[in-house]
């Protein structure tokens, strides 16, 4: 075990042998062989990850790995390509390899219908994005970190448009690039900033010289890097990208959703907690976007008919929780919501895949109905998720989102109720969707129904597995209103967020009233999840658009509409502007103009050499009356001259 600390470039490395084994070799492995090289690099990842965080866990750890020089320009510029493996690391690199692990396994059966080059393209990509977030996970400094984060953007891009062919879906994977390019700009300002005034971007180094930076340096670097969280978590305005990123196979939904790309702006500012400490109006911008994003998204997914879709949205609010318990302070709350999410999400999204599987690709939830007893085991996978992300006690989701709105109603209470009204959001359209889905009469056709199935053992097993820990997952993290020291979760993280809480200045509820205010909001949430049951449980197919605000939801409150008049159009109109005026008829017209001139001087010049004996006499006695001329008033200058001087 003492040895396993200085293994850590192993963890990233799996992946990103696999990628390149499955990449090159595309074309002469078996599908077989490809799903094991894919999942079998992630499991060993998972093996690695699991030692190196019961090392952690037992204070053996040493926290930064350097394996070589970076960048090396000058003794004041000099980045090390360094790793960090301590308490919040290594959580993540469980979630990230344990639940990535088993998205590959799903996927070999997911994506079994695609031929060998594409099969293997698909699981070299997955790698390739495990690796990205791994890296992203583990840098020491915010430059590797960078590295990661651009590497997880590219990633989504290529398994957006895996499906090339379609338009729409290239359109969304070009959607999601150029939006988190622009989040990205945000991030690297960040850091060029830092390392302008500290000289330095490692996260030691950034945490342990504060006293350098003025308040208004601590207050633009921590909105600059906000900036590129709402870009990679999808926060108001940058979130319109993750809907769209559907475009992609279902298990890549999962991978974005629950263990890589979304999870990535999340882990920043907990990183970077001290800097975000140190700066409450960036907190206070923090908690409000993050709030306002968790009810923007969850009112939009009330009216989708989508499976994923409705899915996607719900990822997108509770992203919003997230970022509301990192704007109070609540780093725990927000990276115990952060591992419980990445649970019951990947088991939504992968159980949606399994419906969508079974319905021959059909993905209008109001063409479905009554799948419970052909897919039992999707059923009950589903509907603990669907108990979990609603904060139905005692499964995972009560425990981290109760921690995060605890923790927003000592600083503000406002923030609480508008947050548990949230929760209640969530809870009704996770039951709508799971009772249209599930419950009633089948509403698809006679063929679909035929064709219905429960998925094979690959698809199931990983839903059984997440299942479970949706159910169990928040026993890590027990209130201590509940029981003193019982939070094992924050006694793990303490040594990260130690540093922060020493300067925050919020004091902890009393128990009591913080069991009675759980007990309150847990009944109204199980009673709007059983009105959502019994409102939708008779479900009869309506075809009918929904009218007055119902429209304004299902037409997601026009941003799309809104983002395509204001930014796509102009810059289009711009762009052609520039392609038709400045480039073809300005600068194509200045170049192609002087070869039009030089071929029609040549053309002219041409008709000199007629072959004509008299034309020749012609031009020479012309020719020596130019120069006669020409002597003559040089000679009557200088004469002229001469007569002055």
């Amino acid at each position: 075990m003492g040895q396993m600390n200085n293994l850590v470039y192993l963890v990233p490395l799996f992946p990103l042998l696999g990628f390149l084994v499955n990449g090159l070799f595309r074309n002469q492995l078996s599908k077989g062989l490809i799903g094991i090289i894919g999942s079998g690099s992630i499991l060993l990842s998972f093996g690695v990850s699991i030692a190196l965080f019961l090392q952690v866990k037992s204070g053996g750890a040493i926290p930064v790995h350097s394996l070589f020089t970076f960048i090396d320009v000058s003794p004041t510029f000099k980045i090390d390509f360094a790793f960090q493996v301590d308490q919040l690391s290594s959580l993540f690199l469980l979630v990230i390899t344990g639940v990535g692990f088993l998205i590959h396994v799903y996927s070999t059966s997911y994506m079994h219908d695609e031929e060998v080059p594409h099969f293997a393209r698909y699981f070299a990509y997955l790698n390739l994005f495990v690796f990205s977030m791994l890296l992203l996970v583990l840098g020491a400094n915010y430059v590797i970190m960078f590295i990661g984060w651009e590497g997880v953007g590219l990633c989504s891009y290529l398994l957006i448009g895996f499906w090339f062919k379609n338009d729409n879906y290239n359109y969304a994977a070009k959607k999601a690039f150029i939006m988190n390019r622009i989040g990205d700009l945000g991030f690297l300002l960040a850091v060029f900033w830092l390392f302008e005034k500290l000289g330095t971007v490692n996260y030691s180094d950034v945490f342990a010289n504060t006293n350098k930076l003025t308040q208004a340096d601590i207050t633009g670097i921590t909105l600059l890097l906000f900036v590129g969280a709402t870009g990679k978590s999808a926060q108001i305005p940058l979130y319109t990208w993750l809907p769209d990123a559907m475009a992609g196979p279902t298990p890549v939904s999962a991978l974005i959703h629950a263990a890589t790309m979304v999870t990535a702006g999340i882990y920043m500012i907990a990183r970077s907690n001290i800097l975000y400490t140190l700066a409450p109006f960036t907190q206070a911008v923090v908690a409000i976007i993050g709030l306002a994003t968790a009810i923007f998204a969850a009112s939009i997914a009330l009216q989708q008919n989508d499976i994923k879709k409705v899915l996607a949205y719900s990822t997108v609010s509770q992203l919003g929780y997230m970022f509301l318990g990192l704007g109070v302070g609540s780093y725990t709350g927000a990276v115990f919501h952060v591992m419980t999410h990445a649970f019951f999400k990947a088991c939504l999204f992968l159980g949606a895949g399994s419906v969508i599987h079974a319905m021959s690709g059909e993905q209008d939830i109001r063409k479905m109905g009554g799948l419970s007893k052909y897919m039992p085991i999707t059923r009950i996978t589903f509907l603990i998720s669907c108990i979990a992300i609603a904060g139905i006690p005692p499964f995972a989701g009560f425990f981290s989102k109760d921690q995060i709105l605890a923790a927003a109603k000592e600083v503000n209470p406002f923030f609480y109720y508008i947050g548990v009204g949230g929760a209640l959001l969530t809870a009704f359209y996770m039951f709508r969707l799971y009772t249209m889905t599930f419950v009633g009469k089948f509403r698809g056709t006679h063929d679909q129904e035929h064709h219905l199935h429960e998925s094979p053992m690959a698809i199931t097993f990983p839903l059984i597995v997440l299942a479970i820990l949706a159910a169990a997952g928040g026993l890590l993290g027990i209130p201590e209103a509940f029981a003193k020291n019982a939070n094992w979760l924050e006694s793990f993280l303490a040594p990260i967020f130690d540093g922060s809480t020493k300067l925050q200045k919020v004091h902890p509820s009393e128990g009591s009233n913080e069991i009675v205010l759980m007990a309150v909001t847990s009944v109204i949430i199980i009673a709007v999840s059983v009105w959502a049951y019994v409102k939708f449980k008779d479900y009869q197919t309506n075809e009918e658009e929904p009218t007055g605000f119902a429209r304004i939801l299902a037409n997601k409150w026009y941003v799309d509409e809104i983002y395509d008049a204001v930014f796509v159009k102009p810059i289009n109109a711009f762009a052609g502007f520039l392609k038709n005026v400045v480039e073809k008829s300005g600068i194509d017209g200045i170049v192609n103009g002087v070869g039009r001139l030089v071929q029609y001087s040549s053309r002219q010049m041409r008709l000199l050499q007629s072959g004509m004996v008299g034309s020749y006499i012609l031009f020479m006695v012309l020719s020596i009356v130019v120069l006669f001329l020409i002597f003559w008033n040089q000679i009557q200058i200088v004469e002229f001259l001469q007569k002055v001087f």
